[in-house]
């Protein structure tokens, strides 16, 4: 099976202005890759050329193998986009409705029921959007974004706006979304969410990929912290492969050792480094 979601050397350039620079990236069927970058990086265009949105001035997107902005590609694909707003009088099931009319998928209530028991709104159904909290509101966006059962998940900032209880609740159903092998592409500023759940990181600055990889492959070893009586020393040269030693040598000098921490680079730590490398 080949890429949910591919960019290939894309490049976008409005004018004098060159918004992506040969990016290429993928994300596999039932993987969920977080997009970071500072403003200006280049996400949001990236997001519209995969939604068939802006076309590429050179290079190509492709989702499940399609051109972007097919038929086929539009078919397999949801969004949600950061600012979205839903008729506050609608109900959920009401917003459900709709969006299945505008995808053409008919108005089949079982896959309403469905969608909304996935992000866990089946006792909300009849509530209104303006009677829901924020954390709410999100989830039914997600469950907007998988009407007609798309194949890939484009995500804009889908816990900026909530509490670390609303953040809790979309990483539970990301999850979800994720083991029944859809792929998701999640651009967020929150970058602790980011390495909790996403299975790898893409990092754009000024247009161009500048890191990518899992959140553990990116991080520097930063030496070992171990506390002893009372105090806590570090050992900055020192790895994980070092640490059996150290702890032998402090025992045999007679020192009780009462914790371990084998330091490393942050996932914010990387993207400040890489970010701002570039943008000098």
């Amino acid at each position: 099976m080949g890429p949910a979601l591919a960019a290939y050397d894309v490049e976008k350039r409005y004018g004098e202005t060159n918004a992506l620079r040969g990016v290429s990236l993928e994300v596999a069927p039932g993987e969920l890759v977080g997009l970071l970058g500072p403003n200006g990086a280049g996400k949001s265009t990236l997001v519209k050329i995969a939604c068939g949105l802006v076309r590429a001035s050179v290079g190509r997107v492709e989702i499940c193998g399609r051109p972007a902005g097919s038929p086929e590609a539009r078919e397999a694909l949801g969004y949600l986009a950061e600012l979205f707003r839903f008729p506050g009088w609608q109900t959920a099931d009401e917003v459900l409705t709709l969006h299945q009319r505008l995808v053409g998928h008919g108005t089949d209530a079982a896959r309403r029921h469905e969608l909304l028991d996935l992000v866990g709104l089946a006792d909300a159904r009849g509530r209104r959007v303006e009677e829901m909290s924020k954390g709410m509101q999100q989830r039914l966006g997600i469950a907007q974004a998988l009407v007609g059962t798309p194949r890939v998940l484009l995500l804009d900032e889908p816990t900026s706006a909530l509490d670390p209880a609303g953040r809790r609740d979309v990483r539970i159903l990301l999850d979800d979304v994720r083991e029944r092998g859809i792929g998701v592409l999640l651009n967020s500023h929150l970058l602790t969410e980011v390495e909790l759940v996403c299975d790898r990181v893409v990092i754009l600055s000024r247009g161009a990929v500048v890191a990518a990889g899992r959140p553990a492959e990116l991080a520097r070893p930063r030496g070992v912290e171990i506390e002893v009586d009372g105090t806590t020393r570090t050992f900055p040269d020192a790895t994980r492969a070092d640490v059996p030693r150290i702890v032998r040598e402090l025992v045999a000098t007679g020192q009780d050792v009462f914790g371990v921490r084998v330091r490393t680079t942050t996932l914010e730590e990387v993207y400040l480094e890489r970010a701002e490398a570039t943008a000098e």
